[in-house]
C-alpha cells in the first residue's frame, strides 16, 4: 500500500467529510467550466498561455535580467536566492536591517515551501498570515490542504469552535458573516500594527520591473499599505515579458481557480512610494534542474490556480493531508517528483490517469501525461511497488498464454465458491478498502462465440474468432509490410 493510500484512511473513515469535501470542490470545477464556456476564445486563450510560457521559459535568463534591470531602474531593490536557505536568510537580513519584529503576510505558496514562517518565527519575528483561510490553518497550526482555498477540508463549526478558543467569540455561533468579521476585527489590529510586509508575486512583467499580486480579500493591498518595508519572494518562473502577456494569465487564472471573471484585487507594485522601499527575492529552489528536464520542464508553466486539484477524483475525495508533499493533488505529485522521488514517489499512485488536470489546466500542462511517465520510471529508479510489480507480473504470465489464461478463469470461478472470509478479509488490499472482490462473468467472449450467439447477433462477424487460428495482424500492420 502507497503512502498516499494510508495517509488517506484517516480522511476516508469520515464519509460525511469525504463527501462534502468532494461536492464542495466539484461545485468549484462546475463554475470554472461555465465561465470557461462564457469565453468564446478560451481554448485560444489556454493555447496563448502555453506558448507564452514556452517562450519565457526558453529565454528565461533574458527575462529575468530585463525585470531586474528595469526593476532596478524603479527604485526596487533586486536579490536573487538560490535555495531555500538563502532567501530565508535574506529575508532574516533585511528584517533585522529594518528593525522591525511584526510582519503581515498575504498567501504565498512560496513561502511555504521554503518553510519561512517557521525561520522567522524561530528568531523573533511575528509573522501572521492576512490570508482569511491562510489564518485559520496558522491558528490551527496545520498547512493549508489547498492552494488557493487553504481551509477548503475545515468546517465553518469547526472554525467556530477555533475562534471561540482564541479570540473568545460567542460560543456555538458558527456562522459565516459572524467569523469573518470576528476575524476581520481581529486581522485589522495586526495590518495597523505590522512594520514589515510581504507578499508573493503571480506575476513579474519583464519589461515594466513590476509585479502583480492577485487577491480576493485585498489583504496584500492593506498589509503592504502601512508598513515601510515590503519583501515580495518569487520563483524565477513568474517572470512574463510583457503587460500583454498578463492580460493573457488574467483572463486564465481566476475563471480556471474559482469561477470568478476576474479576481476582486489585481494590484501591480512598479516603484516605492515616497520614503518606503520594496526588495523583490527571486528564489531559484531547484526551478533550472526542472528546466533541465525536458520530459518534465512543461511543470514551470503552471499558474497556481488549482484547478487540476478542483477537478481530480482521487484528490478531492482523499484530502490534501494524504499527499506527502506540501502541495497536494496531480500538481504536487508531479512537483514532488522532480524535487525528490525517493521521498515523495508514494504519491505517484494517487492518480485514476483520467488526465481530467490537463483538461482544465489553464497553460495545458500535460499532467496526466507526467504522472504516467513518473511511473514508467519507477521501477528502474528503484520506487516501484514489490506488490503491484508482483501481481503485474502475475497477471503478464496469466495473459501471455491462452491456455494459462483459460486456466485462470477456472481457477478464479472456483476461487468465488470459496468461504466469504477467505477471499475478503483484512490482508486483501481491495476488501481492505470496502469493497467486495468482483464476481467473474458466468462465461467469457470465447465461450459465447463458440455458442454462436455473438455470431447470431452480428452475421456480419468472420466465422473465426479472434486469434482462434492463430494471431493475425491488420493489413497496415508494420508485419504485414
Amino acid at each position: 500500500m502507497s503512502t498516499h493510500s494510508k495517509a488517506a484512511a484517516q480522511f476516508v473513515a469520515d464519509a460525511a467529510r469525504t463527501t462534502w469535501h468532494d461536492g464542495a470542490l466539484w461545485a468549484v470545477r462546475a463554475k470554472r467550466d461555465r465561465m470557461a464556456q462564457s469565453v468564446p476564445e478560451w481554448e485560444a486563450l489556454r493555447s496563448a498561455a502555453s506558448e507564452i510560457k514556452r517562450h519565457t521559459l526558453s529565454h528565461l535568463g533574458h527575462y529575468l535580467t530585463t525585470f531586474e534591470r528595469q526593476a532596478t531602474a524603479n527604485g526596487i531593490q533586486v536579490h536573487w536566492a538560490v535555495d531555500a536557505d538563502e532567501m530565508n536568510r535574506i529575508v532574516g537580513e533585511l528584517v533585522a536591517r529594518h528593525g522591525g519584529r511584526h510582519l503581515i503576510k498575504s498567501k504565498s505558496m512560496l513561502s511555504e515551501e521554503c518553510g519561512l514562517t517557521p525561520y522567522l518565527e524561530a528568531r523573533g519575528i511575528e509573522a501572521v498570515e492576512s490570508d482569511l483561510g491562510e489564518r485559520i490553518m496558522q491558528l490551527m497550526h496545520r498547512p493549508p490542504s489547498h492552494i488557493v482555498l487553504p481551509a477548503i477540508a475545515v468546517k465553518r463549526e469547526e472554525v467556530g469552535t477555533l475562534f471561540e478558543r482564541e479570540w473568545h467569540t460567542e460560543p456555538g455561533n458558527s456562522d459565516p458573516t459572524y467569523l469573518t468579521h470576528a476575524a476581520r476585527k481581529n486581522l485589522r489590529t495586526k495590518f495597523l500594527g505590522a512594520d514589515i510586509a510581504m507578499t508573493g508575486v503571480n506575476f513579474a512583467i519583464a519589461e515594466a520591473g513590476a509585479f502583480a499580486v492577485c487577491t480576493n480579500e485585498g489583504n496584500a493591498d492593506l498589509g503592504t499599505s502601512f508598513p515601510d518595508l515590503h519583501i515580495a519572494i518569487m520563483g524565477l518562473e513568474k517572470v512574463i515579458p510583457d503587460y500583454r502577456a498578463l492580460g493573457v494569465f488574467t483572463r486564465l487564472l481566476a475563471r480556471s481557480a474559482t469561477g470568478q471573471p476576474v479576481t476582486t484585487y489585481t494590484s501591480l507594485y512598479r516603484k516605492p512610494a515616497p520614503g518606503k522601499q520594496i526588495h523583490v527575492i527571486i528564489v531559484d529552489n531547484g526551478r533550472t534542474e526542472t528546466l533541465a528536464d525536458t520530459a518534465h520542464r512543461n511543470m514551470l508553466k503552471c499558474l497556481r490556480c488549482g484547478a487540476c486539484m478542483n477537478t481530480c477524483p482521487v484528490y478531492r475525495r482523499s484530502g490534501g493531508y494524504s499527499y506527502s508533499y506540501f502541495i497536494p493533488g496531480p500538481l504536487g505529485i508531479n512537483l514532488g517528483m522532480l524535487r525528490s522521488p525517493a521521498s515523495y514517489h508514494g504519491n505517484v499512485s494517487a492518480c485514476s490517469l483520467c488526465y481530467s488536470c490537463s483538461a482544465v489546466c489553464p497553460a495545458r500542462i500535460d499532467l496526466g501525461e507526467q504522472i504516467y511517465a513518473w511511473r514508467q520510471e519507477m521501477d528502474l529508479s528503484g520506487h516501484a511497488d514489490k506488490y503491484k510489480k508482483f501481481a503485474a507480473k502475475s497477471i503478464q504470465f496469466a495473459l501471455s498464454d491462452p491456455e494459462r489464461f483459460r486456466s485462470a478463469v477456472i481457477a478464479g470461478r472456483l476461487a468465488q465458491r470459496l468461504p466469504h472470509g477467505l477471499l475478503n478479509n483484512r490482508f486483501n488490499p481491495w476488501y481492505g478498502s470496502g469493497r467486495e472482490m468482483p464476481r467473474f462473468a458466468p462465461r467469457t467472449f470465447r465461450e459465447l462465440w463458440q455458442a454462436g450467439e455473438i455470431r447470431a447477433a452480428f452475421p456480419s462477424a468472420p466465422a473465426s474468432a479472434p486469434g482462434e487460428n492463430g494471431p493475425t495482424a491488420p493489413q497496415n500492420h508494420p508485419t504485414n509490410k
